[in-house]
This record gives structure tokens, sequence and C-alpha cells, in this order.
């Protein structure tokens, strides 16, 4: 199923939320963002409206809807792809899923004006780490082990104040500020394709998840996590 309206973008993989308005040929319309701590739940739908209200645009109006899938936290995860899902559910709108991790190497890219190898590290609880590469999954750091960077490939930090390189950080902040645009096109493409994802079988790369809640999480999820729950 094509888009045929503006297209809605979600994102609550990162400390930061990110919500934006885009056309189908992926043009940006505008994005907002915010620190959201764990105040997802009470805030994501508020500023969807606002959002919506500020740019004239009815839900009604919407051509589909773009969802950062991970990795991430479980709470921020969980709102965000619930939110998506209640709404591409209730107005009928196709609903694509785009990985958070491939958005945020390819907004660096574009912000750095460097089409070279990146890789992208976040946080996983605590101590622990998940490092990304384009095309590859999540791989667990636990505590202070060494990402292993190849020769030429640069590090993109998030969420990792204090605990990665500033240079890393400087391109995570790039990254995150380019983020909203990412998940546009790369959803924008997706839809212009034909191949929205199946609403039931649409899952979050999760990085952290409360006790008791793995045994009830897709293979996916378990693969991401390491096989064990997180405090």
């Amino acid at each position: 199923m094509r888009a045929t309206g503006p297209l809605l973008v979600i994102d609550t993989a990162t400390t930061r939320a990110v919500i934006a308005l885009g056309r189908a040929d992926g043009t940006l319309i505008e994005r907002r963002d915010w620190v959201a701590g764990y105040r997802h739940g009470e805030e994501l739908l508020l500023r969807i409206e606002a959002l919506l209200a500020d740019a004239g645009q009815d839900r009604a109006g919407l051509g589909g809807i773009i969802v950062g899938t991970g990795p991430g936290a479980f709470t921020g995860l969980r709102v965000g792809i619930a939110t998506a899902k209640g709404l591409a559910h209730a107005l009928r709108l196709p609903i694509v899923g785009v990985p958070t991790a491939a958005a945020l190497l390819a907004a660096a890219a574009t912000g750095a004006g460097d089409p070279g190898r990146f890789a992208l590290l976040q946080p996983a609880g605590p101590n622990d780490r998940v490092l990304s590469r384009p095309g590859q999954p999540g791989v667990i750091l636990p505590g202070v082990a060494e990402p292993g960077m190849g020769h030429g490939e640069r590090l993109v930090a998030v969420d990792l104040d204090g605990r990665a390189p500033a240079e890393a950080a400087a391109l995570g902040a790039t990254a995150q500020a380019g983020l909203a645009a990412a998940l546009l096109a790369a959803g924008a493409a997706r839809f212009a394709s034909g191949t929205p994802d199946d609403l039931a079988s649409l899952v979050p790369e999760y990085v952290t998840l409360p006790r008791g809640v793995l045994a009830a999480l897709p293979e996916r999820a378990v693969e991401m996590t390491g096989g064990e729950a997180r405090p």
C-alpha cells in the first residue's frame, strides 16, 4: 500500500523523543524533539496532537505512519511503538518500521558530509552498551569492552555522555539532529515501493528489559538483550 497523504514520524528509542510531519516524497515539513525521561506515556500523544494542529493537519488526512524500532530501552520503545500502532489501527493507515540505529547512522553520515563507514554506540542499561553497524544486528558490549573499530570507521555515540570520546559524542548529537529526516526518508522510500509492515508483526529491538518481561518477547528481542533480562 502506498501512502497518499502526509507521513507522521515517531521515534522514542533514545532519551530524546522525536516526532515529525513530512510529505510522501520524503520532504520534511516540521520536526520536534524533547528530553522524554520517563514521561513518554504522558506526553507523546499530546505532543503529536499539537504538531498536527500547528501544521493544520488532522489525523484523517494522514497517509501513513513511520516509527523507529530501536535498539532502545523498554519503556520508551514500548510507548512509541504502541502509540504508532494504535494510531495506524484506529485511522486504518499503513505503517512502516525503520531501525532507529540505521537512521542515526544515515543522519550522522549526512550531517558530517562523509559517506564513509560509521558504527553506532548506545547505552544498554547502566553499564553495558549496544554496537550497531549498517545491515548488521546490534551486539551487546558488556561493561567497558571496546567496540573494536575497523580501519577508517568512525564511532557515533548517542546517550553516552561521559562514556564515549568527545568526537563520537559530537557525531551522536549530529545524528540525533538529523534523525527525523533520516527516518522520514527511509520510511517514504518504503511506502513508495509499496512495502509497508504488517501491523501485528512489527516489533521493537529492546536492549534493556524489566525483569519478568523477557519470556513474553519474540526471538529478535531476546537476541538483542543477550538472552537475559536486565534490571
